[in-house]
């Protein structure tokens, strides 16, 4: 037995997301999807994002642009270009926890996530950092994450999981892998592991050093 949270980065998009959501509705699964702000101008897309709210799921924050870590950006309104342009495109889609998910350059978990001014500007503006601790690598292989997916679950007691709705192919396998997630006897869940929540709410409280880089002190020098 294990605990699965399921988490859907950088949509929505009009070929995947309303199969994504048909699948969730039809098992009882509610997932959180962190958008990218850019596509929410789109109108079929906002609409997208506000039927999986309508649904129960939660609206996260993924970034404006989805294109350079945040902690690899020098621009001093890297933090309210990205996050805070992107709150406001969700508006009253969003979850009071003002969940954001950083950009990790392809799932990294180290010091390319954020930095001093974007670490001042969550808890400023009482945002919950969201990271993970299963990542499929969808993206990469969209045929053959399921496998690694299921042996990530696996390997410890709560897995909260990154996959993408995008137009990879890869969520042509969602329903395979949740048929499979459960009779491995996995628990969906909605919430977060707390080790990967270190700010919630606007306050740390989980040691982040490892998540911050040092750009902007040393483009000082």
């Amino acid at each position: 037995m294990f605990d699965l949270t399921l988490t859907f980065d950088n949509g929505p998009e009009p070929g995947v997301t309303p199969r994504v959501l048909d699948i969730l509705r039809e098992r009882g699964i509610r997932t959180t999807f962190f958008v990218i702000g850019e596509k929410l101008g789109d109108a079929k897309r906002r609409r997208l994002a506000a039927r999986a709210h309508d649904e129960c799921h939660w609206i996260g924050n993924h970034t404006f642009t989805h294109s350079v870590p945040l902690g690899q950006q020098r621009d001093a309104e890297a933090a309210q270009n990205e996050i805070g342009r992107t709150q406001d495109a969700i508006g009253d889609l969003a979850h009071t926890n003002r969940w954001f998910r950083p950009f990790g350059g392809g799932g990294n978990l180290d010091d390319r996530l954020l930095k001093p001014s974007v670490v001042d500007y969550l808890i400023r503006n009482k945002h919950s950092c969201v990271l993970w601790n299963a990542i499929p690598r969808d993206w990469d292989d969209p045929d053959g994450w399921t496998d690694r997916a299921l042996a990530q679950c696996r390997s410890q007691p709560w897995s909260l999981m990154v996959l993408h709705d995008l137009p990879s192919g890869a969520m042509d396998h969602l329903e395979r892998f949740i048929d499979c997630a459960e009779r491995a006897g996995a628990h969906f869940r909605q919430d977060f592991p707390p080790d990967c929540i270190p700010i919630r709410s606007g306050e740390i409280v989980r040691p982040i050093e490892s998540y911050v880089s040092s750009i902007e002190e040393s483009a000082r020098q």
